[in-house]
């Protein structure tokens, strides 16, 4: 058996094949799209048709690699990118009536929920109790447990896209007083999940994302071609330093610097900031990087308790009706509010 997951994100739409018959997600074939839309669409803003129709051409031409490859039709998800938009709906349906595939917007709880399952299923019951951070492009995911799945989830709105979209789009680098109340709202959104999180006192702290890889590698961690068995952690002292030198960088010098890419060059500050910060409120000194996210937890979960879970999981999750499949039309134009 075969399955597939369509991550949507800020950047990219990611799609996995996997391989199920052992019952781990042993992937055959990864691809993506760069649709950039944190580019084309404002966090917590409305999409527009042009960034609908490059999505809805990336979904569909997921859908049929999926098939290609042998797979039952892919797990589709979006992240806050879609979740926020005031005409999710919308574009939600534009996508289902025109490739078939019903996407859905997974509550922040959730998606850190099924990211805390990739992390447990990976790092394994050595781990004991685990603490899990997530940054993504318009937030943050904190989780805690002591077993399969966690005790505690939470998503704040401190992704490193919608943070540099609101305080660091001034000055290039930005002032201090830019950064410090920056670090500032993140310390106040962080507060009460950072005592819980004290308070449990986890034994591991796991970090995932594409944010914090790079964070892990300008920090001296394994680059990716290692493969995803090298092992890599995250210190906060060093994250500390890594932090303060991008703050004292123009993004276009950033890209210098070792893991920093130029699509994510202008907010691996805001990155930096949210990680380090919620380290430190959270006693975390260092922390494992984790490969496996939401993506797999969401494959492990349908390859767990089977196909029926991820339609009980995301009915009332979308408005669409019944797609027209492969080779339909459909009237792009989106509400504006």
């Amino acid at each position: 058996m075969r399955v597939s997951v369509l991550d949507v994100g800020s950047r990219t739409v990611r799609l996995v094949v996997a391989d199920a018959a052992g019952g781990a997600p042993l992937p055959v074939h990864t691809e993506k799209w760069k649709l950039r839309l944190c580019e084309r669409v404002v966090p917590g803003g409305p999409f527009g048709e042009e960034a609908v129709r490059h999505l809805v051409r990336a979904v569909d031409e997921a859908a049929v690699t999926a098939a290609r490859w042998g797979a039952e039709p892919p797990l589709a998800f979006a992240t806050a990118v879609v979740r926020d938009a005031p005409n999710r709906l919308d574009v939600l349906n534009a996508v289902r009536a025109s490739t078939g595939v019903k996407l859905a917007t997974l509550p922040g709880e959730l998606e850190a929920e099924l990211t805390f399952l990739g992390a447990r299923r990976w790092l394994g019951w050595q781990a004991g109790s685990l603490v899990l951070l997530d940054i993504g492009g318009g937030s943050l995911e904190v989780a805690f447990g002591r077993g399969r799945l966690p005790d505690f989830a939470v998503s704040l709105p401190l992704g490193a896209n919608r943070l540099t979209h609101e305080f660091l789009l001034g000055a290039d680098p930005p002032s201090p007083q830019e950064v410090k109340a920056l670090r500032r709202r993140v310390r106040h959104q962080l507060r009460d999940v950072a005592a819980r999180i004290r308070w449990e006192g986890p034994r591991t702290a796991v970090a995932t994302s594409r944010t914090f890889q790079q964070l892990a590698r300008l920090t001296g961690a394994a680059p990716g071609r290692h493969g995803p068995f090298a092992p890599r952690h995250l210190e906060r002292s060093a994250l500390r330093r890594a932090k303060d030198r991008l703050a004292r960088l123009p993004a276009a010098e950033r890209v210098r610097l070792p893991g920093i890419s130029a699509p994510r060059a202008g907010q691996s500050l805001a990155g930096a900031v949210v990680g380090h910060t919620a380290m430190k409120l959270m006693g975390i000194a260092s922390a494992d990087l984790c490969p496996w996210a939401v993506r797999e937890g969401i494959l492990l979960r349908r390859i767990e308790d089977g196909a029926q879970w991820w339609d009980d999981v995301t009915a009332g999750l979308t408005d669409a009706g019944p797609g027209r499949g492969h080779g339909g039309t459909v009237s792009l134009r989106v509400a504006s509010s």
